[in-house]
């Protein structure tokens, strides 16, 4: 039966959505709730995760009852199935695509959720999982289309929506904050290009005004919950643990003889030896080290920085769990400065390994032959951008490729910072990776037939 007032792009568009409702549902169906480890501390509110995911759980647990969990599962996957729809739709129209290259599209942005599940080591649907990512994955969707929106067309209103995505993404998982600094960048970059300088200081404005918006939120929902007006923490012992991970026995004496930071950090160093939780014992190649890194991480983390961080402000007495995690995050923090310096030089090696890892991790999954194909994809791409834009003066795919190229960089370079780069954390660029890389060959292409076309036409 006809659907009545609808032209045949929205009829599309409406199958396509539908046909993305039945594919999640059915994941949702098949697979059910996906409860792991992190879940309970988004569920309970916890004072380490960022404000919006929690909130979007409690949401769905006031309006569902008892139910709620798969209610909030069930949303992500139509918040999901919208951002691609959206996605494809927009490409589809800008590009002139044809139907079969908009279901290509749509394909490349399923693969992530089918990566998840199928071959990394999360063996998990994001999307039917407790876990940020279900909620971050189609938010980031949404900030490309607007993204993309606003460099291509320049309206306003795409650049408010794109920027008011990035807040939400930064309110999702601390990472995306990387989107509001490139949603700066490309914003800066094209009012440059068309000379309205004056458009820089307003650009500038905004970027400060969210990030002071960003940190009013949390410390607000922070103290909405645990009646503590303070930001997220654990975020230094995280960065904290890398660090200690590079250090050798004689970085100890960058602490003043006898104080509290000499003492954290030769019982941190003495429990990491003797575990083997030390660079030292990481191997001789990248990739045994980078292993050997990502493999003890969590290790290090969670049974010596934590538990004796914890285990001595807990035992100064009539302290709380939220007063305990700040003075935890404030010793991190001190620490970090006077070592990092110290231990530099091996703290920067191990950033590169695993930098490179997430460079990987973020197009393909790592592996000794894997990592040469990547590194092939990457010079492949770059050399395309490089010759459509300053060769053939043709900006539209390169447009694309050039937003998922300084996306993926700016992710894995913050992610590397305090954590391993996981599948989990750097798949949001896998689809724009290989749309841009797709349009882009598919432009080179129609250029070459155009060229021969016109030689022919000449002889």
């Amino acid at each position: 039966m006809e659907i009545v007032g609808l032209n045949r792009n929205k009829k599309r568009a409406l199958f396509l959505f539908a046909g993305l409702l039945i594919f999640f549902g059915g994941l949702l169906a098949v697979g059910g709730v996906g409860v792991y480890n992190d879940s309970q501390q988004y569920i309970t509110m916890h004072i380490h995760r960022e404000p919006l995911y929690p909130l979007y759980l409690a949401v769905f647990r006031a309006v569902c009852g008892e139910g709620y969990l798969t209610a909030a599962m069930a949303g992500q996957g139509i918040l999901t199935a919208v951002g691609i729809t959206l996605l494809a739709e927009y490409l589809t129209k800008h590009f002139a695509l044809r139907l079969w290259e908009e279901l290509l599209l749509v394909a490349l942005q399923l693969l992530p959720h089918l990566i998840t599940r199928y071959v990394s080591a999360l063996g998990i649907f994001l999307e039917n999982s407790v876990m940020s990512e279900g909620l971050c994955i189609p938010l980031f969707t949404i900030f490309v289309y607007f993204l993309l929106r606003m460099l291509f067309e320049g309206k306003g209103r795409d650049a408010v929506f794109a920027l008011i995505f990035a807040y939400l993404l930064s309110m999702t998982r601390g990472q995306m904050m990387t989107t509001i600094l490139l949603w700066a960048l490309l914003l800066g970059i094209r009012v440059l290009a068309h000379k309205r300088y004056r458009a820089l200081l307003l650009c500038a404005s905004a970027v400060i005004f969210v990030f002071l918006l960003r940190d009013l939120t949390v410390h607000v929902y922070n103290y909405g919950v645990t009646g503590y007006f303070m930001g997220n923490t654990y975020g230094q012992v995280n960065t904290l643990t890398n660090v200690m991970y590079a250090c050798d026995e004689e970085d100890r004496e960058v602490f003043e003889e006898g104080d509290l930071e000499q003492a954290f950090f030769d019982n941190f160093y003495g429990k990491a030896m003797e575990q083997r939780l030390n660079h030292v014992y990481a191997g001789d190649t990248f990739d045994e080290r980078a292993a050997y890194l990502e493999a003890h991480h969590d290790i290090l983390k969670f049974q010596i920085l934590e538990a004796e961080l914890s285990a001595y402000y807990f035992g100064l007495g009539e302290v709380d769990y939220y007063e305990q995690s700040s003075m935890s995050d404030e010793m991190a923090g001190r620490m970090i400065k006077k070592l990092l310096p110290a231990c530099f030089g091996q703290w920067l090696y191990d950033y590169i390994l695993l930098c490179r890892n997430g460079f990987v991790r973020s197009i393909a999954v790592v592996h000794p032959l894997i990592n040469f194909a990547a590194l092939f994809l990457y010079v492949l791409a770059a050399g395309l951008l490089v010759w459509q834009m300053l060769v053939k003066r043709r900006f539209q795919a390169a447009v694309v490729m050039g937003t998922a190229l300084l996306f993926i960089a700016a992710n894995v370079c913050a992610t590397s910072m305090t954590i391993m780069c996981l599948s989990r954390y750097m798949i949001y660029g896998f689809s724009l990776f290989y749309i841009a890389l797709y349009l882009l060959v598919r432009e080179v292409c129609e250029g070459r037939l155009l060229w021969r076309s016109g030689q022919d036409e000449t002889e």
